[in-house]
């Protein structure tokens, strides 16, 4: 009996021992479990993040550089990365924050980048002080393709600085994607009607303040002219660092045709340049040539009515080959001769006859040779 007891009493205790151990074990593998699931839901969002955080890099390009001061003369290196790959840039030093575009930038000692297959590029760019003071940027702009650009601060030593000019038009605008002219040519443009065009862009606010009612300037070009700038307003509000799509309205001069370039300004920047090739009006030359083969062909036919019109009228011719009145002069004529006796041989020729005076129109009847006619013969010599 004490035997069988003392086993028992081992088994309860060997039970009591492994029940709690086994409801120990219960939150450790809800614990793991948990953590796991964690595990595989980051591994699932990591490639998501990683997208994003790409596609804001390649959203927002990023321009560094070597220094921040240096002066005329020096090199500054640039770095930059997000950029599109094998895109053509340009790097300026300009003044006043390059406020005014690119008239405010030293031009002439600019340097040309092409990125690479990733999007970065390194370039040394000499230090030229700008044609405006300081605060000034290096600026990093796309040549081709689509518009991005972005600013670095340096600062020109020995370059004088100046404070910002004020926005007095409110805001700071620039392009943000490749403006585009939206349109066609008519059957009246075909005919020296003046081509028109729609131009549209992309615009966002860099400043701290809304651009409200915003007045643009749009000028047009052709060849080697200055722009003809005319100034728009544009309804509506861009908001401070948002964006928003401005449509201007373009028009040229009756008859125009060719390469002509339009331009857009805001305040002192221009923000974009854009061809516009303009078709020959083909209709008004068409005119022109109809013109020079009508007014000729009706001149002529009028003078050839006047002609008609003016010129003496023919007179009538009677069956024996005269007109009456001639006919009358000839037979006085034959009769006073043959009454005075001074015809001899055979009498004057009828009326009619070919060698009428009728028939000789440069001769009056009066002043027409003889028609007479001799029969008698010439004696000759020796005979009697």
């Amino acid at each position: 009996m004490n035997g069988e007891t003392g086993r028992s009493t081992a088994i309860a205790a060997a039970g009591a021992e492994a029940r709690p151990t086994a409801e120990a074990g219960r939150p450790r593998r809800g614990r793991s479990a948990a953590l796991a699931l964690c595990a595989v839901l980051a591994l699932a969002l990591l490639p998501d993040t990683v997208a994003g955080a790409t596609v804001r890099s390649a959203r927002e390009p990023i321009v560094q550089l070597s220094k921040k001061e240096a002066g005329k003369g020096g090199n500054v290196t640039v770095t930059g990365r997000g950029w599109r790959p094998k895109a053509l840039l340009t790097l300026l030093i300009c003044g006043q924050n390059m406020i005014g575009g690119t008239n405010s930038c030293a031009n002439g000692d600019g340097r040309a980048v092409t990125t690479d297959s990733q999007g970065a590029f390194h370039k040394s760019l000499p230090v030229a002080e700008p044609p405006k003071p300081c605060p000034c940027v290096v600026h990093v702009a796309t040549v081709t393709g689509a518009a991005s650009a972005a600013d670095a601060a340096f600062k020109v030593a020995g370059h004088p600085v100046a404070p910002l000019p004020k926005e007095s038009t409110g805001g700071r605008l620039t392009v943000l994607a490749q403006p585009r002219l939206a349109g066609s040519s008519g059957l009246l443009t075909w005919f020296g009607a003046p081509p028109q065009r729609e131009l549209t862009l992309t615009l966002g606010n860099l400043g701290s303040s809304p651009a409200k009612d915003p007045v643009f300037q749009v000028g047009t070009s052709h060849g080697v002219f200055a722009p003809k700038w005319e100034e728009q307003q544009w309804r509506g509000t861009v908001p401070a660092g948002k964006k928003t799509e401005v449509t201007l309205p373009v028009e040229l001069a009756a008859g125009a045709h060719g390469d002509y370039l339009v331009s857009l300004k805001y305040g002192d920047k221009v923000l974009v340049e854009q061809p516009w090739g303009v078709g020959r009006p083909w209709g008004v030359t068409l005119f022109w040539v109809l013109l020079c083969v009508v007014i000729p062909t009706a001149v002529f036919r009028i003078g050839m009515a006047v002609v008609e019109r003016v010129r003496p009228r023919r007179t009538t011719v009677t069956a024996s080959g005269t007109t009456p009145r001639a006919g009358r002069h000839i037979k006085a004529r034959t009769r006073g001769r043959i009454g005075r006796g001074t015809v001899r041989g055979r009498a004057t020729e009828e009326p009619g006859t070919p060698g009428d005076s009728a028939a000789l129109p440069w001769f009056t009847p009066d002043t027409a040779p003889s028609t007479t006619t001799s029969t008698e013969r010439p004696t000759s010599k020796g005979s009697a």
